[in-house]
């Protein structure tokens, strides 16, 4: 954050409290494809009703952040690197260990690392934009482009062309045929409208002017793992691996020694 800003810590915890969540819900997904356990898939999901508020709640908190942060651009292309490093691991190492189906194509980092970059080189402009006219333009923009991935504009009601579909060329925007698959998918489209309404909503806390009971400190875990959220969500899968995979190594040598 710039020297200047005092800290928001309700951002923190708010961006906490969603990491913990996502990992709570990668953690049953994980249930079921390591360990086979078909309720680690069904209470996956049954949270799948709740993962677009944790979703929301992250992408908008880093666009308000974006605009607190010293260098928008080159903290976009850290996230970016992270996302690529996450797809090289799940697609590119993981797959020659035999662990397949995990593979990760433009996931949430990658998609978060544009959305920095572009946010950053459009803040000339973004700065001349009112903030309430800016946020009233991006949800009507999240809106229309929130069926892409779904060949059309609108909710449905303006079909797309199927040209877009043909390839994969296209898939960080949304446009993807049926042979793509990712276990963790962000399309530019419709994210990164979601990402600038935080980004304009930013401009008030880039002005110091949020309530006053934001700035104030109330669960310290969660404060802690909103600052350090990058980390925690690079680490949290080969945690839940390595301690998945040791407990089914632990089950057969217990069988085994016990048969």
């Amino acid at each position: 954050m710039k020297k200047e800003t005092k800290r928001i810590e309700l951002l923190d915890e708010l961006r906490g409290f969603a990491i913990l969540a996502m990992i709570v819900h990668h953690f049953f997904l994980d249930l079921g494809f390591v360990l086979g356990l078909d309720i680690g898939y069904e209470i996956f999901d049954r949270l799948c009703v709740l993962q677009p508020l944790f979703w929301s709640i992250f992408i908008i908190i880093s666009g308000i952040c974006s605009r607190l942060s010293r260098n928008t651009v080159k903290r976009g292309a850290v996230v970016l690197g992270a996302g690529l490093a996450v797809t090289l691991v799940t697609a590119v190492i993981m797959p020659r260990l035999g662990i397949t189906g995990a593979e990760i194509y433009f996931g949430i980092l990658s998609c978060l690392g544009c959305c920095m970059i572009l946010t950053g080189l459009l803040l000339p402009l973004i700065r001349k934009i009112p903030p309430v006219a800016g946020m009233l333009g991006c949800a009507a923009l999240f809106a229309l482009t929130y069926s892409v991935s779904a060949h059309s504009l609108l909710f449905g009601a303006i079909p797309l062309p199927e040209a877009l579909y043909r390839t994969n060329v296209l898939m960080p925007l949304g446009f993807y045929n049926s042979s793509f698959q990712s276990a963790d998918y962000f399309s530019l489209l419709p994210w990164l409208f979601m990402f600038l309404f935080g980004a304009f909503l930013g401009q008030y806390a880039a002005d110091g002017v949020f309530p006053a009971w934001t700035y104030k400190r109330r669960v310290k875990f969660f404060a802690f793992i909103g600052r350090n959220s990058l980390w925690v969500y690079l680490g949290h899968q080969p945690v839940i691996y390595a301690l998945l995979y040791a407990f089914m190594g632990l089950l057969k040598l217990y069988v085994y020694l016990t048969v």
